[in-house]
């Protein structure tokens, strides 16, 4: 029988790990979770945040960082004490409350289809580097269901998916990382006479436009990030989760390090930062000012494999988190079934038709879709974020009150850093605000709160109808 939404224990629904194959291994979840910290926030949005922000962008990255660790840590701890496929969503009904469970699941689901929605516009916008003739809205359409169709085969063929998506990001950057550096040093080709370390500084200085400026890119900067807790979703079909998953996530801050630290100093040293243009990835507009053969068709195809990537993870965890819900009651029933190779498949067609609607943006508004579309998975993220925080604050005072046992992963720092990357979470809401690029998401969130709170009461009405079907209340005699 399926848990419904009043009912108020925290362990897992039955039948709810039963069906899923656990055919994830450790070098699946390693490259998963590296493919989730690189994307098209950083390979398409830092151009606009670059030509905000200057140099400085850096240091919001580096900052952001320290924040996102922060919050995998906090993910790591609860994923050992009790690592199931619904992740944040159970960990916000057990420690949170009902409703809290509820919200995040929703949320997180909307999250990955807003997303979706992203890299599939994403993908369209670099094809149009080789075929600018070409529609926007058919080349994202094209990635959508080819992608759609990768997913219903087996998890084993998303993992290998993935494992090369992400493999083709990793070589790729490190090779980019490694030919600017040549370029710094040796000054070989057509841009050594001008790559410098000193154009961090010396073009309007480290922060050209301001600290101000600066700040304001947070909210881009943590789209770039959003993707890394995907390994939480992953633990109901990993083969060895207390052994994988810590190790995936203490890779995190090394994986921040090099490939958006490092990627971005390499990337501002080879070319000014004023040269850069919003709308276009500073990784190619770089590259092909070095003036190296196809460089810049090369780097493309690293970000367009970055963008698909991402789609296929959102892919994967749209119906994951679908089928959770369903299993909860919180979902329809039919969107629980799995199909002949153990995938949510229900689940899985009705989030790709909700992307869908991410063509239909690029067909209206293609030179606007991708700003809407991120600043609304920005949100959604945040609030992500600050559940998995909020439930390991409550998580960690009742191991150490006794009350639950104490997780093989410990989450660094007291409860003051969670608190501290909370504060910062809020930030950035406010920041999403106040920036009239991004206000848009203030429209669309308000609405998507009193989905969830008039949906949540229509399921506790029929809960209790359900359970009263004489219309008596609960114990009346």
């Amino acid at each position: 029988m399926t848990q419904q939404v009043t009912d108020e224990t925290a362990g897992p629904v039955p039948g709810e790990e039963e069906g899923y194959q656990r055919g994830l291994g450790s070098r699946q979840i390693q490259m998963i979770a590296i493919g989730g910290a690189i994307g098209t926030g950083l390979f398409l949005g830092a151009g606009t945040a670059i030509s905000k922000a200057g140099p400085s962008l850096v240091l919001s990255y580096a900052v952001a960082g320290v924040v996102i660790f922060v919050i995998m840590r906090a993910l790591g701890e609860l994923l050992t004490y009790r690592p199931v496929a619904g992740s944040f969503a159970e960990y916000a009904r057990e420690f949170l409350g009902p409703f809290a469970g509820f919200a995040t699941g929703w949320t997180y689901w909307l999250f990955w289809v807003v997303t979706g929605m992203a890299e599939t516009t994403a993908a369209a916008v670099y094809v149009r580097f080789w075929a600018p003739g070409v529609p926007q809205w058919t080349t994202a359409l094209a990635f959508l269901l080819l992608l759609y169709a990768a997913n219903l085969i087996s998890v084993k063929l998303f993992g290998e998916i993935e494992f090369w998506f992400s493999m083709v990001k990793v070589t790729a950057i490190l090779g980019m990382i490694l030919i600017g550096v040549g370029v710094l040093t040796l000054g070989f080709s057509d841009a050594g006479d001008t790559a410098s370390v000193a154009n961090l500084w010396q073009d309007g200085g480290f922060f050209p436009e301001g600290v101000g400026a600066t700040v304001m890119t947070l909210q881009i900067v943590m789209f770039a990030y959003v993707g890394v807790e995907l390994v939480g979703v992953t633990a109901g079909e990993s083969e060895d989760p207390e052994r994988t998953l810590p190790r995936a996530i203490n890779t995190l801050p090394l994986r921040i390090a090099l490939f958006y630290v490092g990627a971005l100093v390499v990337i501002l040293s080879l070319v000014p930062w004023s040269e850069f243009q919003p709308g276009v990835s500073p990784f190619v507009a770089a590259f092909g000012k070095v003036g190296i053969p196809a460089a810049a068709g090369i780097v493309n195809f690293v970000v367009l494999t970055a963008a698909l990537s991402s789609c296929n993870s959102g892919m994967y965890s749209t119906g994951r988190m679908l089928r959770d819900l369903a299993l909860r009651g919180q979902a329809p029933g039919r969107l629980t079934r799995l199909n002949a190779r153990r995938t949510p498949a229900t689940a899985i067609t009705v989030s790709c038709l909700l992307m869908g609607a991410g063509v239909v943006l690029n067909y209206c508004v293609p030179e606007r879709a991708f700003q809407y579309i991120t600043s609304v998975a920005t949100v959604c993220g945040l609030w992500t974020w600050g559940a998995i925080l909020a439930s390991q604050i409550r998580y960690r005072a009742a191991w150490t009150s006794g009350r639950l046992p104490a997780p093989g992963f410990r989450a660094p720092g007291g409860n003051w850093s969670r608190a501290l990357a909370l504060a910062f979470l809020a930030l950035v809401a406010v920041l999403i605000g106040v920036d009239p690029d991004t206000r848009i998401s203030l429209y669309v969130f308000p609405g998507w709160a009193l989905f969830l709170v008039v949906g949540y009461a229509v399921l506790r009405r029929r809960d209790r109808a359900a359970a009263h079907p004489d219309g008596r209340p609960a114990g009346g005699g």
